[in-house]
């Protein structure tokens, strides 16, 4: 049976299909809608029910919690319709949303940055032009069709080049491969290995049409979509405020700390601060400690005329938006985020 929502103030009456999510009919019928892991784990596609009934489905419950939910909350990316819908959402308009195709691409490098963090470049078939926005990403598709997901570090660029920043997570199938460093029992990834993909995905990229300064905030390899989109401003000759934060464990975390104080020198009106969490590191760190984004709040208390990008751990995301709207005035549809979620926080669905 096909069913029918309505997006906000709209009357106008897309299609659901059976066993669709509203994600899915939403994006199959050009609705761009806010949007990240697609498997329920990071809640960026959460969206509120204003008339209908739905099947939450499969969900972190960190995503959505119960509460949310009686409040007729959803995430559009596992809902599915049981009635017909009024559904209240933020609809991106963004000229220009390319639609995600699937490509074959050539390792061109693996470089490790620590001993856990390597920059890994893919090269794209140069028949075959790859067209994206600063800040979103790729999914790398396994021969046993799972699929791992990571953001491109790069700005878009003539070259059909792209740059992932990947973070070893032990007994995971694609990490394991990239660190495996040939180990038999690892089919180790290599240089000039071909691998395939999807994309561009997701909904994070820079609203260029604000003139709002920015607060960037990151943990760990969350700092890669935020290096596309400052790469991207730079290019641009954007000259807005900009506040980059960037939380780590131990300052040898900080992969591209050289990159990011390059660019309080060329770029005006932007800063840079580093923040480490771990305890015996403290002891010889001279900057910021503590959780990155307490060190956001002690520099700005009031956030009510900024906008703020966060890419990262989803616990450190969610905190993030719960205490930047509710302590810092920071208005709600101005938090705009990438929550990081591994194959360990699908397992954890209910």
């Amino acid at each position: 049976m096909t069913l029918h929502f309505t997006l906000n103030s709209s009357s106008d009456l897309y299609k659901i299909e059976a066993n669709e999510t509203l994600l899915q009919a939403a994006l199959k019928q050009g609705l761009v809608l806010p949007y990240g892991c697609k498997n329920g784990a990071c809640g960026s596609c959460k969206a509120k029910i204003l008339d209908g009934e739905v099947d939450y489905g499969d969900h972190h419950p960190k995503a959505l919690s119960m509460s949310e939910q009686k409040d007729k909350k959803v995430l559009l990316c596992t809902a599915k319709a049981l009635t017909n819908l009024k559904i209240q959402a933020t609809l991106i308009s963004r000229p220009g949303m390319i639609t995600p195709k699937k490509l074959p691409c050539r390792v061109e490098s693996i470089q490790k940055k620590a001993e856990d963090i390597a920059i890994v470049k893919l090269k794209l078939p140069s028949s075959d032009r790859f067209t994206f926005l600063a800040g979103q990403y790729v999914d790398i598709l396994l021969k046993d069709g799972k699929r791992r997901s990571y953001s491109m570090a790069n700005a878009p660029n003539n070259d059909n080049l792209i740059e992932l920043h990947i973070r070893h997570t032990p007994g995971g199938a694609f990490t394991d491969a990239i660190f495996g460093d040939g180990t038999p029992s690892i089919n180790a990834i290599k240089e000039k290995d071909i691998l395939r993909l999807e994309g561009p995905l997701g909904t994070f990229f820079l609203r260029e049409d604000s003139s709002r300064p920015i607060i960037f905030l990151a943990s760990g390899t969350g700092f890669a979509p935020i290096k596309a989109v400052i790469e991207s401003a730079i290019s641009k000759g954007i000259e807005r405020e900009m506040n980059l934060f960037w939380g780590v464990r131990t300052p040898v975390e900080l992969y591209m700390s050289e990159l990011a104080l390059s660019w309080t020198k060329k770029i005006d009106n932007f800063k840079y601060t580093p923040v480490i969490s771990d305890e015996i590191a403290k002891k010889n760190w001279g900057g910021e400690i503590g959780l990155v984004h307490n060190a956001v709040i002690s520099k700005f208390p009031n956030m009510r005329n900024y906008s703020v990008y966060s890419c990262g751990a989803p616990i450190m995301v969610q905190s993030a938006h719960k205490d930047f709207v509710e302590k810092c005035n920071l208005p709600e549809e101005q938090f705009f985020s990438d929550a990081f979620t591994t194959a360990a926080d699908t397992a954890k669905l209910k």
